[in-house]
């Protein structure tokens, strides 16, 4: 497995995608929104390599070695000398069909020698909770990682990259195949519980309507505080703490979207009747400590060198964290060693299991770490 990894922008990448000196078989893309060329881009790398195979999505933010940046592209080329690997892509045309979507992916990649599923999503149109969970009726004892694809801090559209197709509401996943692969995985979070727990009384999927009998959105603001006046994007500094079973570890589930009119708040995943939450805030030290935490498990997974690591943080970090958000890639850095390439993006939500024997689920608000070697 060979890896090389550029930052491009937009007045210098012609120049740059011209210095990578393998033939690749994978490349990931993670675009900012705000890279104009992005067509321009995908057209010219299909030209210069008519056998590869791209997958990437948009950002809310880029990462790249140690760096995290906007209005660039994260391009990582991967050259597999041994795995085999295949592209997929469903179309989602609405949220409910989101469950429908993952199994059908899935049944599109099942094989008796998959190894794990890299898998990018529209962030706004799917269910990634529902999404998941589809692919894990098919494949339950497949490791599965991703995220759901980014616009900065605007939530009005995403979009997916799979080879030529550039677009929004659908979602791709590549199979990797054989047992050359070595993939390692974590997803560790850092955020602060507080308040009282409360029950869901009113939901539908991803929809919150009533906590403990009262309306969501009206409980919701009474924590808030002066930063009511900006949801939904100051939601993303007060997530929720979400515990369907006693038995079962708690998802952390970031909102999306509000309605004034149903007192309704719209969350990335699925908030399920009869489960209960709590209010969480963050802790800057708290946040790179679950960075840290999230390399150890996702090395340790391997038990071997690693030759790339896939960074996946949830964009409410990167607001939290603000001019210390390169902390957290450091930390990543520090715990992987210096030879393994770094690539990633700030997402609306990491897919991954929390470790080894795991089942996969949609993350909100973790740092989520992918590791690859052959």
């Amino acid at each position: 497995m060979i890896v090389e990894q550029l930052s491009l922008k937009d007045s210098t990448w012609h120049n740059s995608i011209n210095t990578i000196e393998i033939v690749p078989n994978i490349i990931l893309l993670f675009v900012s929104p705000m890279f104009k060329a992005k067509t321009e881009l995908v057209e010219q790398l299909l030209k210069m390599y008519p056998n590869v195979n791209l997958l990437g999505c948009s950002t809310a933010g880029e990462i790249s070695g140690i760096t995290v940046t906007d209005e660039t592209v994260s391009l990582t080329a991967i050259k597999f000398e041994k795995v085999q690997h295949q592209l997929e892509i469903v179309k989602i045309e609405h949220k409910n069909q989101s469950f429908k979507a993952g199994a059908s992916l899935a049944q599109k990649l099942k094989s008796e020698d998959l190894k794990h599923i890299l898998l990018f999503s529209d962030g706004l149109n799917v269910n990634g909770a529902d999404l998941v969970s589809g692919l894990r009726s098919v494949l339950p004892s497949t490791s599965i990682t991703g995220g759901l694809a980014g616009d900065g801090y605007d939530f009005k559209e995403t979009f997916v990259i799979a080879n030529k197709d550039i677009t929004d509401k659908i979602a791709v996943g590549i199979g990797l195949y054989g047992n050359e692969l070595k993939v390692g995985y974590s997803s560790k979070g850092g955020w602060d519980s507080f308040g009282i727990e409360r029950r869901v009384t009113k939901s539908d999927e991803n929809v919150l309507y009533e906590l403990d009998g009262f309306p969501a959105l009206e409980l919701y603001k009474s924590f808030l505080g002066d930063n009511a006046k900006k949801l939904p994007s100051s939601g993303l500094l007060f997530p929720l703490n979400l515990r369907v079973n006693e038995s079962d570890a708690p998802v952390v589930r970031t909102i999306l979207g509000v309605n004034e009119a149903e007192q309704s708040l719209t969350f990335a995943g699925n908030i399920p009747e009869g489960a209960y939450v709590r209010l969480m805030k963050a802790n800057v030290d708290r946040l790179i400590n679950g960075a840290e935490d999230s390399a150890k498990k996702a090395i340790n997974v391997t038990k071997q060198h690693t030759e790339l690591a896939i960074l996946i943080s949830c964009v409410g970090r990167r607001l939290v964290l603000k001019q210390l958000v390169e902390e957290e890639v450091e930390v990543v850095r520090e715990i992987i060693g210096e030879k393994p390439k770094i690539t990633g993006f700030y997402s609306y939500g990491e897919i991954a299991p929390f470790g080894l024997f795991s089942p996969c689920e949609l993350h909100n608000q973790t740092m989520t770490i992918t590791t690859l070697s052959e």
